[in-house]
């Protein structure tokens, strides 16, 4: 997966986040066990611009002054931006991440325990270099890597043990999880991760991911056949209600009216997405009844701004992957479907669909490829109804 997934930035931010008082109570509580020897493994998933981010943020805040909180965002590491995420490089984000927690919440003593352990447990390593004081060791050998992440994996409980009377527990959140999805043998790596999740009993795991429950990866981490089996609880973060969002609206600090029919339809076009609420909402009118007819219009008007970041996405997209896309405006198809209406070979479509996928504009239901926001599809049939084409080239 290349860099443009990590321009769609649809988080929220603190003051657009708004309720999700049930989602807090729930994970606080399933989190708060790990003081009790009984750490959860989540896994928390949700649409694009639901809110999953900043909710984590809002955890972690009720949290960070008795536990030992690691915040980890895979989309906005290095070894992502420059296309180098793998296994070696996962581990160092975790590695990195949980020194810098430590420094923050005021554990001094560990980078010297660290370093002590690297030259002490027979690691070959060429050099010891300091990142923003932390030890970052230099290995000879790749065997060494191995080494390493049995050791980054066994940290955060030897940190609990080392400081229990400081920590009631450790808690590890690693954001965008979707993204491990490039690496090669991913069932393999979550395994790995697994067999040593499953004996800390101090230190909790929480995994969030743009996805849907239908997407492949929760089957390989929690399915029957996965890795962790059906051990992992999983929380799907869902768009608001009509209540929620009505309420929401009237929240925000402006003045805006609508009348049954106009709210009706507001609640359609942002189908309670909170990220396309703000958005819609602050474009919108202020001190004048809207119609549904209004909101309408508004809603054409906006659709540029809504869709900014898929026209970022867009404009990435090979040619042949965004005729994928104009192919689904209709209807669901299945791959021969697509393959025919391209006139090209269902074979040739592997790398394209896979591309989509990933990037989670496309999803595969009921053996059939759809669009997965209708916000894309919403925009590029306002452009071919203003230009009388699709934008296939940049714009």
């Amino acid at each position: 997966m290349d860099e443009i997934a990590s321009i769609t930035d649809t988080n929220l931010t603190e003051t657009q986040f708004y309720n999700r008082a049930d989602e807090i109570n729930m994970l606080s509580n399933l989190l708060g066990s790990t003081e009790f020897n009984s750490s959860p493994t989540i896994l928390l998933t949700g649409i694009r611009g639901v809110g999953k981010t900043a909710l984590i943020k809002k955890i972690k805040d009720n949290f960070d002054k008795e536990y030992l909180v690691v915040d980890i965002d895979l989309s906005r590491s290095n070894a992502y931006q420059q296309k180098k995420l793998s296994r070696g490089s996962i581990i160092k984000i975790i590695y990195d991440a949980i020194i810098k927690a430590s420094k923050e919440f005021g554990l001094r003593t560990l980078d010297k325990k660290i370093e002590k352990y690297f030259k002490t447990n027979k690691f070959k390593i060429d050099k010891i270099l300091s990142y923003e004081h932390i030890p970052v060791p230099v290995f000879e050998s790749e065997e060494n890597y191995a080494r390493l992440a049995d050791f980054v994996m066994e940290l955060p409980q030897k940190i609990y043990e080392d400081n229990s009377d400081k920590l009631k527990g450790v808690f590890i959140f690693i954001d965008e999880i979707q993204l491990i999805k490039d690496l090669d043998n991913v069932d393999k790596f979550l395994w790995y991760m697994r067999s040593f999740i499953q004996n800390q009993k101090n230190v909790a795991y929480l995994f969030c991911g743009s996805m849907s429950l239908k997407d492949s990866l929760i089957n390989d981490l929690n399915g029957k056949e996965g890795a962790f089996g059906g051990r992992m609880l999983t929380i799907e973060i869902h768009p608001f209600s009509k209540q929620t969002t009505r309420e929401y609206i009237e929240s925000i600090p402006r003045n805006i009216l609508l009348d049954d029919g106009g709210f009706e339809r507001f609640y359609k076009c942002t189908r309670g997405i909170p990220y396309y609420i703000n958005i819609f909402a602050k474009i919108l009118p202020e001190n004048i009844t809207l119609t549904e007819n209004n909101i309408i219009e508004l809603f054409k008007d906006s659709i540029d701004y809504l869709a900014v970041h898929f026209i970022f996405m867009w404009s990435k997209l090979t040619f042949q992957e965004q005729k994928i896309i104009i192919s689904l405006l209709g209807n669901p198809k299945r791959r021969i479907e697509i393959a025919n209406t391209l006139e090209v070979t269902s074979g040739s479509l592997n790398r394209p669909l896979n591309r989509l996928l990933d990037f989670d504009l496309i999803e595969y239901v009921n053996d059939k490829y759809q669009i997965t926001d209708p916000i894309l599809t919403y925009w590029l049939q306002n452009s071919h109804e203003k230009n009388g084409i699709y934008p296939f080239r940049s714009i």
